[in-house]
């Protein structure tokens, strides 16, 4: 244990407390400042000025990195008969309906994403109460309720991401690996960042983009300068 302090320690020395970093310092210092002996996900925090109770500031969008986030996404599909071949020629994971949601009903969520069809969305929006506390619940809004299963399965497996901003204000996003090299994160930080942009509500007042932080599975954050990332 000891040991690992002392890494930690090295770690927080490299970081500069109250320094705002530009995203091109921040991308190499994430992969500096990593100590596991993983392929650890490099993940962003942005610290919104919205008040996500009021529905007219509620900021939420998909975002397809250009390196994609590096991790494996499993994809559960639920379709009719008729659909399974193109949903497994895409690439899912698990393709089916009925035997899948007796699975889920059972407590099985070993999936990071459900894409349906809008004809089994009455089946599947009983799974709402396993489903959705673990943000699983398929929506049209993010692509992944369709009729071109094959499509979203693709999508999703080059990086699609749906996100949305928390209670707090705070939208968190994976946008890489430590193993990438640093221009990749630096424009996969970019992409989300230009993102984000877009979707600011008409009814947020004030500073936007209050604060953005990244950092590894295991490292501190390290605060980016959101003047220094090209929108």
């Amino acid at each position: 244990m000891a040991k690992l302090t002392k890494k930690q320690k090295l770690v927080h020395d490299k970081i500069e407390a109250d320094k705002l970093y530009t995203v091109e310092e921040a991308s190499k210092l994430v992969k500096e400042v990593n100590y596991t002996k993983f392929d650890a996900s490099v993940d962003l925090a942005v610290r919104l000025g919205v008040d996500p109770r009021k529905a007219n500031q509620m900021v939420r969008g998909i975002v397809t990195l250009p390196h994609g986030t590096g991790k494996d996404t499993k994809v559960l599909v639920l379709c009719t008969p008729d659909k399974e071949a193109e949903a497994k020629e895409a690439g899912a994971d698990f393709v089916g309906m009925d035997d899948q949601i007796a699975k889920i009903e059972g407590g099985w969520t070993d999936f990071d994403v459900v894409i349906t069809m809008p004809s089994a969305m009455a089946k599947v929006g009983k799974l709402g109460r396993v489903l959705g506390p673990r943000g699983l619940m398929p929506n049209p809004k993010s692509g992944t309720v369709t009729m071109e299963v094959g499509k979203a399965v693709k999508e999703v497996k080059a990086g699609k991401i749906d996100f949305k901003v928390d209670k707090y204000g705070i939208v968190h996003s994976s946008v890489g690996k430590v193993s990438f090299e640093p221009k990749k994160l630096e424009e996969n930080i970019e992409e989300f960042m230009t993102t984000i942009n877009k979707l600011k509500p008409a009814a947020a007042k004030g500073t936007y983009i209050l604060s953005v932080y990244v950092s590894s599975t295991m490292s501190p954050g390290i605060q980016i300068d959101p003047k220094t990332i090209k929108l």
